[in-house]
């Protein structure tokens, strides 16, 4: 396990060392919500690498990380807690059955830490001193508003309250990370319990060095390419624009089919890896598509 970092910089070597590309504002944010303990909510578009600081964060501390994916109608007992109900039952006809069914004394003994079933949430609140887990909640723009109520006490005071067993406290907070692509408004009740980010796409430089330390063997001229032609595209009017986890993808891919360059039959036979919607195919496979890659090509040469 290794210790929180003690600055912005420190932050931003431990991120780097994890093979994560960060700005300096993002770093700083993080630095505090772990300096401060409060949860870090990031907010930005799919495919931005929301989810991948959590899972940097807990390699680099040495933490476990603990992921709670949201999807629409979870609740309590997916994300808190239940209770074994087939085991309780068994237990209650074995008790039965030789005579020592005394009610008070079982019903103390079926709801217990035996019988409780840990889900993500819970399992973060128990997690060892000296060694909180990173707790990534997922997508939390998936969940509905009385999900999101019921996460305030949980991030106000770190604690949940089962009724049969009172309230289970954490000795040291978890690390919490919340992302949210932004499919919902999150109220303001949450969002004021945590520090905010929104984490948008890379600039081309930024890009570019994330391409050259995640994609292997890839050139110097064809990581120029990809990210110059992604960056442009992300001007066009488009449904959807890739995200960086697509720019990886098509370097790999151009890779893959031994591409040196970025040619139009390339772009053409490779375009659904980096969107992921018919009418921006369409709108890409057209002259549009073609002027672009005119462009990159042209600004390339000239640089």
């Amino acid at each position: 396990m290794t210790a929180f970092p003690q600055s912005i910089d420190e932050t931003e070597a431990l991120l780097s060392a994890q093979g994560y590309v960060a700005d300096r504002s993002l770093a700083t944010v993080l630095y505090l919500s772990l300096k401060m303990q409060r949860p870090l909510f990031l907010e930005g578009e799919a495919g931005v690498g929301k989810t991948e600081i959590a899972k940097v964060l807990a390699d680099g501390l040495g933490r476990q990380l603990i992921r709670l994916q949201c999807y629409e109608g979870l609740d309590v007992s997916s994300a808190v807690y239940e209770w074994n109900y087939a085991a309780q039952m068994v237990e209650i006809r074995m008790q039965e059955a030789v005579g020592g069914a005394d009610g008070k004394k079982l019903k103390q003994g079926v709801f217990s830490d035996e019988f409780l079933v840990k889900r993500p949430l819970l399992q973060a609140l128990e997690g060892e001193p000296g060694c909180a887990p990173v707790l990534l909640i997922d997508e939390l723009d998936r969940t509905d508003e009385a999900f999101e109520a019921f996460l305030l006490e949980i991030l106000s005071d770190f604690q949940v309250t089962i009724p049969e067993l009172g309230p289970i406290k954490a000795e040291e907070p978890p690390i919490v990370i919340i992302t949210t692509n932004r499919t919902r408004e999150i109220h303001d009740a949450l969002k004021r319990r945590c520090l905010y980010h929104w984490v948008d796409y890379p600039d081309a430089s930024r890009e570019l060095e994330i391409v050259n330390r995640k994609v292997p063997g890839v050139s110097e001229n064809l990581s120029r390419e990809v990210v110059a032609y992604v960056q442009k595209l992300r001007q066009q009017d488009l449904f959807k624009n890739p995200g960086v986890a697509e720019t990886l993808d098509w370097a790999t891919a151009l890779i893959e089919l031994d591409k040196v360059a970025i040619d139009p039959q390339s772009v053409s036979d490779t375009i659904g890896v980096l969107l992921k919607y018919q009418d921006d195919i369409a709108k890409i496979g057209s002259s549009e598509g073609q002027q672009i890659l005119q462009d990159v090509k042209r600004e390339l040469a000239s640089a």
